[in-house]
C-alpha cells in the first residue's frame, strides 16, 4: 500500500479553531513548557559532554578506540532500553510522574559516571545515566504534545529539541572553559561531568508542582481531573469542547483494547509503528552524533590542535542552537514532510563535501576550516529540519492508548542505531579514514530520503484525535 501524502492537511475542527489564547493561559504553557524540557537539557548535556570529557578519560582511564566506543556507546544502549521502558511506564503510571523519576536517575548516573574510578564502572553507570536520556526522550515530547493546543503543538514540542541542542551547547562551553582553566590536569573531565546534576535538581522540584497530562488521564477514565487541566492550558469554552473530543476517542479505544504488544497485531498499528521505526532510523542514519560525540576529534584530524578543537567545537553547539530557532519557526508554517527532505538534502552534501576536502586538501590550517564550516553546515540542517521533525512527528503519530508505548518502541530503533554508530565510529575512522567513513554517511542519507518521500504521512494542522482518525484510515 503506498502511504505517500498529498501534502494538503486536513483543518483544525470548528469547535477548537485557534482563538486568542487568554494571557494566565499562556503563562501557564511558558511554564509546564520550560518546567518539563529540563529534560531535554539534561538530554543534550549528558550526550554532548563526552565530546569534550573523552579525550581526557582516555589519557586517565587508559581507553582504546574500542573502549573510547564502549565509553560513549553504554549510555546509547542504556538509552535505547531507558526509551522502551519509559514510554511503557508513562503509558501506565503517567508523564509526569515518570519525568520525577527519570530526574532522579539522571542525578544518581551523573554523579556515578563522575566519580567513576575505571572504565568497567565508567560504562555501567554511564548506562544507568543512559537510562534516563532515553526515559526523557519518548516521555517529554509526549507530554508536550498532549498539553498543547493543536495549532501550537509544533512549537511547544520543539522547545524540547532546542533544549537538548542548548544541553550541547553547555557541554561544549564547559568543557573548554574547564579545560582552559584546569589545563592538562588530571580528572578535569570528573568536572565536566558532574555539572549535569543541577538541572537534574531542578527539574525534579520542577515538576513537583506541575499537572499530569490530560490526554493520559482521559485514558485512565479520570475525567474530571482531565478537564480540570485542560482548563488551565486553555479557555473554558475551548476545554469543554476538546474534552468531548478526548473522551470520545478514549472510550474507542478503550473498545479497542489498545496499550501493548498485542496491539502490532492490529494491521494499521503495526504499519504505523513500522513508520515510526522508519522515521527514528533516518534521524540517526544520517551520523549526527558521530559530530555530537566525536566533534573535537574530527577537528583534531582535521588540523586544529586539542585546545583549539574544544573551542572551536563550540561554534557546532551554536549553530545548533540558533537552527533550531528557525526549526520552530518553519514548523508553524510549512509542512513537516518537505521540511524533513530539505533537511536531509542539506546533510548528505554537507557529509560529502567533508569526505571530499578530508581527501583532497592537505593537512593544516585550510583542511581544518573546510571541514569545520561544513561540520556546522550539516548542524544547520540537521537541527534546523531533521531533528525538530522527528521528534514532533514521532510524538503526533501514535494512538492515544498507546502513545508512550509507540514511541518507545520508535525511540528504541533511534537509540539502538545511535548505539551502533558510536561503538563503529571511531573503529570504522581508524581502519578506513575520515573520508571513506563519510562518504558510508552519503550513502545512507540518500536511502533516507527515498524512505521519507514513499512512507512518511504529513500530520501538520490536525489535533491529536482528528490525525489518529486519518491514519487508521489510511493504514487500515
Amino acid at each position: 500500500m503506498d502511504v505517500r501524502d498529498d501534502a494538503t492537511q486536513a483543518p483544525i475542527a470548528p469547535s477548537l479553531a485557534i482563538e486568542d489564547t487568554p494571557r494566565p493561559v499562556a503563562r501557564r504553557l511558558r511554564v509546564i513548557t520550560v518546567i518539563a524540557t529540563f529534560g531535554g537539557l539534561l538530554f543534550g548535556y549528558d550526550t554532548g559532554v563526552i565530546n569534550g570529557a573523552l579525550p581526557y578519560m582516555t589519557d586517565d582511564l587508559g581507553l582504546t578506540p574500542f573502549t573510547e566506543g564502549m565509553v560513549t556507546s553504554s549510555l546509547l544502549l542504556g538509552a535505547a532500553f531507558g526509551s522502551l521502558l519509559g514510554g511503557r511506564l508513562s503509558d501506565a503510571r503517567g508523564r509526569r510522574r515518570n519525568i520525577l523519576l527519570l530526574a532522579v536517575l539522571f542525578f544518581v548516573g551523573a554523579l556515578a559516571c563522575t566519580l567513576a574510578p575505571n572504565t568497567a564502572f565508567m560504562v555501567v553507570a554511564r548506562f544507568v545515566l543512559g537510562l534516563a536520556v532515553g526515559g526523557a526522550s519518548v516521555t517529554v515530547p509526549v507530554y508536550l504534545a498532549e498539553v498543547s493546543p493543536a495549532e501550537r503543538r509544533g512549537g511547544l514540542v520543539t522547545r524540547n529539541e532546542l533544549m537538548i541542542v542548548s544541553g550541547q551547547l553547555a557541554a561544549f562551553t564547559f568543557n573548554a572553559v574547564i579545560a582552559n582553566v584546569g589545563g592538562e590536569g588530571s580528572g578535569i573531565w570528573r568536572w565536566m561531568l558532574v555539572i549535569a546534576t543541577l538541572p537534574a535538581v531542578a527539574l525534579w522540584f520542577g515538576m513537583l508542582v506541575m499537572p499530569e497530562s490530560p490526554r493520559w488521564l482521559a485514558s485512565k477514565a479520570r475525567y474530571s481531573e482531565a478537564l480540570d487541566v485542560l482548563k488551565q492550558v486553555r479557555s473554558q469554552q475551548r476545554a469543554e469542547a476538546e474534552m468531548r473530543e478526548v473522551t470520545a476517542l478514549a472510550v474507542e479505544d478503550e473498545k479497542a483494547k489498545l496499550g501493548g504488544w498485542s496491539d502490532l497485531k492490529v494491521p494499521w498499528v503495526r504499519k504505523l509503528v513500522g513508520v515510526g521505526i522508519g522515521i527514528a532510523i533516518v534521524m540517526q542514519i544520517t551520523g549526527v552524533n558521530t559530530i555530537m560525540y566525536y566533534g573535537t576529534q574530527i577537528l583534531t584530524d582535521a588540523g586544529f590542535a586539542a585546545d583549539s578543537a574544544l573551542t572551536a567545537n563550540i561554534a557546532n553547539g551554536v549553530i545548533s542552537v540558533l537552527a533550531t530557532f528557525v526549526g520552530i519557526y518553519l514548523l508553524g508554517r510549512v509542512n513537516r514532510r518537505p521540511m524533513l527532505m530539505v533537511g536531509q538534502l542539506g546533510t548528505i552534501a554537507a557529509q560529502l563535501l567533508i569526505a571530499v576536502f578530508s581527501l583532497t586538501l592537505p593537512p593544516g590550517d585550510g583542511r581544518a576550516y573546510a571541514v569545520l564550516a561544513m561540520t556546522v553546515m550539516f548542524l544547520a540542517f540537521q537541527q534546523g529540519a531533521i531533528s525538530p521533525v522527528t521528534w514532533l512527528m514521532l510524538s503526533e503519530i501514535f494512538p492515544l492508548k498507546m502513545r508512550g508505548f509507540g514511541l518507545g518502541i520508535a525511540a528504541f530503533a533511534l537509540w539502538i542505531t545511535n548505539f551502533t554508530i558510536g561503538l563503529v565510529f571511531p573503529v570504522l575512522v581508524d581502519a578506513v579514514g575520515v573520508s571513506n567513513t563519510f562518504f558510508v554517511f552519503v550513502a545512507l542519507g540518500l536511502m533516507s530520503v527515498t524512505f521519507v518521500k514513499r512512507y512518511v504521512p504529513e500530520t501538520r494542522g490536525r489535533t491529536l484525535e482528528n490525525l489518529e482518525t486519518e491514519l487508521k484510515a489510511r493504514y487500515s
